[in-house]
C-alpha cells in the first residue's frame, strides 16, 4: 500500500510538470496566468531590493532617513532602492510604476532591463517614462509575437486602425490623422499583404473613400473591389487616376480658403487650415491611398514612357507633401524603393513619415526603410526569420522603432469585410469613373429572383 502511494505520488508530481513544461509551450497564454504570474510576483516581492542592489538602482539614502534609522534601530545604514507601487498583473505580463530616486533617470533602470528579466523569471522587462521621477515597468511573461492575439478593448475613431500587436504587447495603431502618410516595404511571403488586409478592412468599416493602385492586374487590391471608391490596375490607368486626385486635392484646398475668415467678423473657430477645421455638414470625407508594388510606377520599358512615369511621380510627390490638410493620405507598399528607382524616388520617400520593414532579401532594402530615422533598427529588420510571416519592425521619423506583428487574415475574410461594408462607400464625384465594377452578391437565405415554371407535356 505504501509502495502504491509513492508511486501515485511520483505520478501526479511528474504528470503535473509535464502538463506544466507543454501548457508552457503550446499555450504560453494559459500557463502564465496559472504558473507563471504566481512564481514572478513571488521572486519580484522576494528579490526586489537585493536585485536593484544588484543592478546598481539603489543610492544612500538621506540624512535624515539615516538619523532615524540610527535612532530606532540601529541597525545597518544600506543603500535604498527605488519606491515600488502596486503590482498590477495582466493577461500577458505584469506592470509596476517605481519613484526614481535622487540622482537616479530612466536611462538608468532602462540600461539594466535586460537583468531584471533574468532576475525575475520573465521574458521581457520595458521601461516607460510615465512623469518626472516615475517610470513604469511592463514585464511580459510570454513571446506574445508567437501567436498574436489582439487586444478585445480599443478605444479607436475615425482613421485610427489597430492593425498589428507590438512585442511589449500593446496593440500597434495606424493613426492617419498622426502619421498620415507610410512606406510598407518588404519581401515575397513576408506578411505585407497581411498588413494591408488588415488596414483596408479596418478602414473599411469607417465613412472614408479607398482608392487603390495596384500595378500587378489588381491581384492584391481586386477582392476588396466592393468597398474601393477607385482602383487602376496598370500604370497608364493609375497616370489618369493621380491627375484627379490632385485636383481633388486642390478643390479641398479652395474650400478650406473659402473658410478661412477673409470676410469681416467671422468667429475664430470658423478659421482654419485643414478639412478638420470645416463644419461637419461641408466635411469632405477623407481618401485613403493604397499604392501596391510602387516600383512598378517608376520602371520604364521605353523612352516613351518616362514622361509618364515622370508625371505620376510628380503627383504623388504632391499628394504627399499636400494631401494631409486635404485629407487624403497614402500608404505606399513595396519590395524595395530607393534611388535606384529613379528621379523622385528619394523625394517621395522623404514624405512617408510611418516605416514599416517586414523580411526583406538583403540589407539595403531595411536601409532604404529604417536606415534614415533609426540606424539601429536596420539589425533587427535583417535578423526576421522567414518562419514567422507577418513579423516587421516599425518605426517613424522621430526615431522610436518597435518589432510588430500582423494576426492572421484570410484573404476571403477580408474581402467578405469588404462586401458587408460596401453601403459605406462614400460618393466622391469625381473617381466614379474609376469605381470598380462588383457584380452583385446574393443576400443569403433570399429566394431565386425568377420564379420557375413546371415544364407541362
Amino acid at each position: 500500500m505504501t509502495d502504491l502511494m509513492t508511486v501515485a505520488e511520483l505520478g501526479g508530481s511528474l504528470a503535473a510538470i509535464g502538463g506544466a513544461a507543454y501548457a508552457r509551450h503550446a499555450h504560453p497564454a494559459a500557463y502564465w496566468s496559472t504558473v507563471g504570474l504566481p512564481l514572478s510576483v513571488a521572486r519580484l516581492v522576494a528579490s526586489y531590493s537585493s536585485t536593484m542592489d544588484a543592478c546598481g538602482l539603489t543610492v544612500e539614502p538621506s540624512r535624515w532617513r539615516a538619523l532615524a534609522i540610527k535612532a530606532t534601530t540601529r541597525r545597518e545604514i544600506r543603500p535604498v532602492p527605488p519606491r515600488r507601487g502596486l503590482i498590477r498583473p495582466s493577461a500577458t505580463g505584469l506592470r509596476i510604476r517605481l519613484r526614481l530616486a535622487p540622482g537616479q533617470e530612466p536611462a538608468d533602470v532602462a540600461a539594466s532591463a535586460e537583468r531584471l528579466r533574468h532576475a525575475w523569471g520573465v521574458h521581457a522587462v520595458y521601461v516607460k517614462d510615465v512623469k518626472p521621477g516615475v517610470v513604469e515597468l511592463r514585464l511580459v511573461g510570454f513571446d506574445v509575437l508567437r501567436k498574436v492575439r489582439m487586444p478585445r478593448r480599443f478605444d479607436g475613431g475615425l482613421l485610427r486602425i489597430p492593425v498589428a500587436l507590438r512585442e511589449d504587447a500593446t496593440p500597434f495603431v495606424r493613426d492617419y490623422r498622426t502619421v498620415p502618410h507610410e512606406l510598407v516595404l518588404g519581401a515575397t511571403l513576408s506578411g505585407k499583404s497581411m498588413y494591408q488586409r488588415h488596414l483596408v478592412t479596418g478602414l473599411a468599416r469607417q465613412p472614408v473613400a479607398l482608392v487603390g493602385i495596384d500595378c500587378k492586374r489588381g491581384v492584391e487590391l481586386a477582392p476588396f473591389a466592393p468597398r474601393l471608391s477607385a482602383l487602376a490596375t496598370d500604370p497608364d490607368e493609375a497616370s489618369e487616376l493621380l491627375p484627379v486626385l490632385v485636383k481633388e486635392m486642390e478643390d479641398r484646398y479652395d474650400l478650406i480658403k473659402s473658410r478661412q475668415g477673409t470676410a469681416h467678423g467671422t468667429p475664430d473657430e470658423e478659421i482654419t487650415s485643414d478639412i478638420w477645421g470645416l463644419p461637419e455638414n461641408e466635411r469632405p470625407v477623407s481618401i485613403v491611398l493604397f499604392v501596391d508594388e510602387v516600383a512598378e510606377l517608376f520602371l520604364i520599358a521605353t523612352k516613351k514612357d518616362e514622361e509618364r512615369r515622370d508625371e505620376m511621380v510628380t503627383q504623388l510627390i504632391r499628394l504627399a507633401q499636400l494631401g494631409r490638410a486635404a485629407g487624403i493620405y497614402l500608404e505606399v507598399c513595396g519590395q524595395r524603393f530607393g534611388a535606384e528607382l529613379g528621379k523622385g524616388a528619394t523625394m517621395l520617400r522623404a514624405q512617408l513619415t510611418g516605416r514599416v520593414c517586414h523580411r526583406v532579401n538583403d540589407e539595403a532594402s531595411a536601409k532604404m526603410a529604417l536606415g534614415d530615422i533609426a540606424p539601429e533598427a536596420v539589425a533587427a529588420a535583417c535578423a526576421i526569420a522567414p518562419e514567422r510571416p507577418g513579423l516587421a519592425v516599425a518605426g517613424d521619423t522621430s526615431g522610436g522603432w518597435s518589432r510588430i506583428r500582423t494576426p492572421y487574415l484570410s484573404l476571403a475574410d477580408a474581402a467578405a469585410v469588404c462586401r458587408e461594408s460596401a453601403y459605406l462607400a462614400p460618393d466622391v464625384p469625381a473617381l466614379t469613373p474609376f469605381r470598380p465594377h462588383s457584380p452583385a452578391v446574393p443576400v443569403k437565405g433570399s429566394g431565386p429572383i425568377t420564379v420557375p415554371r413546371p415544364i407541362t407535356d
